[in-house]
């Protein structure tokens, strides 16, 4: 179940009038773009300038899997909160669990699996030690490994 709570980033978002149909209703697709957002400024609060401290290493990471659920319609001019957290830390990947709410309801949960690899030969390689460190000390419930 989508917990709020275990969510210690949340952004805010104002639908706009081109990310809806003309009933008001918000395109699936943008939820995508509503994830993007949210992990972008996640990163920044945790001190990381994306992309380029991610690839200073020569390694960059890659979407791999994307998973939404629908729960109900975000609509024209709603305010959101997206949440994002690092839900699990692997060798080479990390999972964001994301939740989406208009107030007190909850819109849309999900999750984005990135891999880190090297940015030429697109082999995966470990997460950087500093990231692991940044996003444990930052979140308020510690990431699977």
């Amino acid at each position: 179940m989508l917990d709020r709570a275990d969510f210690r980033f949340i952004h805010p978002l104002r639908v706009r009038w081109a990310e809806v149909d003309p009933q008001g209703i918000v395109f699936n697709g943008n939820y995508l773009t509503y994830a993007d957002v949210g992990i972008t400024e996640y990163f920044r609060a945790l001190g990381i300038a994306y992309p380029a401290d991610l690839s200073r290493d020569g390694g960059d990471f890659f979407a791999v899997k994307t998973v939404l659920e629908y729960f109900a319609p975000a609509r024209f001019d709603d305010c959101l909160d997206i949440g994002v957290r690092i839900g699990r830390l692997g060798r080479s990947s990390l999972t964001f669990n994301l939740g989406i709410w208009r107030d007190d309801t909850a819109l849309t949960a999900g999750e984005v699996i990135y891999v880190h690899a090297n940015g030429e030969s697109r082999s995966s390689q470990p997460l950087p030690d500093w990231l692991r460190e940044k996003a444990r000390g930052y979140e308020r419930r510690a990431p699977g490994e």
